[in-house]
């Protein structure tokens, strides 16, 4: 079983998140995988998700193609844009061509319906271990980040320290005033000082993708999370 994988090991249960408009099938499939010994909720849509992920981000996400408003691919494309998160397309086009873009678009395995809950369970385990072994060991204390030195370092609070351009220090410090909360594109263009309506505004998706990598190469994993269509938080 499934759940019996949990027990007596150092298996954490991943957190998975399914993004699905149809409601009856994705209580059916997040009540099975929580019967299976996965922490799993679901989402309606692109929103909901982006939302609760921006505070909590999931383990693995299991997303339909055929959504309302944004697609399941577009979200697919952002996520693998912007983070190591296991993507799971579970949805009712089967083509040939629907799987092949699915997978280009980012997603890990593609599942097409009907899809039995026990497949489900098991594709999401074995993508979960997999990316388990190729992640970074988490550091030993829990992260308490701050802004130290006028705002022009960022510590997490265990160690590592990242001395920031003027355009990180004024993005990270907006972020910071609403910690935890997702900041508008526009306020952030505002605090950097610039222009709202001259702004290239892919510009913050350059300052944000920077600024997590040149984290990653100090040992830091930051929390900095983009909502799609909204803006950016950063959430412990």
């Amino acid at each position: 079983m499934i759940r019996e994988q949990f027990k007596g090991d150092a298996i954490i249960a991943p957190l998975v998140y399914l993004v699905d408009d149809d409601s009856d099938y994705r209580e059916e499939m997040v009540f099975g995988l929580s019967r299976l010994g996965l922490d799993a909720h679901g989402f309606q849509n692109a929103l909901d998700f982006y939302r609760a992920y921006a505070v909590r981000p999931s383990d693995i996400v299991v997303i339909d193609v055929g959504l309302e408003g944004e697609d399941g691919l577009s979200i697919a494309a952002h996520l693998r844009a912007s983070g190591s998160v296991g993507i799971v397309m579970a949805t009712g086009r089967g083509g040939v061509d629907d799987r092949v873009d699915g997978l280009r678009k980012g997603a890990d395995a593609y599942l097409v319906k009907p899809v039995d809950v026990r497949e489900l369970a098991a594709t999401v385990l074995a993508l979960h271990q997999r990316l388990s072994r190729h992640r970074a060991p988490l550091p030993s204390s829990t992260p308490r980040w701050s802004l130290i030195e006028g705002g022009w370092v960022l510590s997490d609070g265990i160690g590592h320290r990242l001395r920031l351009t003027t355009s990180e220090r004024r993005f990270l410090g907006c972020l910071f005033v609403e910690r935890g909360k997702t900041v508008e594109r526009r306020m952030l263009v505002e605090a950097m000082g610039e222009d709202v309506h001259d702004f290239n505004y892919a510009r913050l998706d350059t300052i944000a993708s920077r600024l997590r990598r040149r984290a990653e190469k100090s040992s830091m994993r930051l929390p900095l999370h983009a909502i799609r269509g909204l803006g950016f938080a950063f959430a412990d």
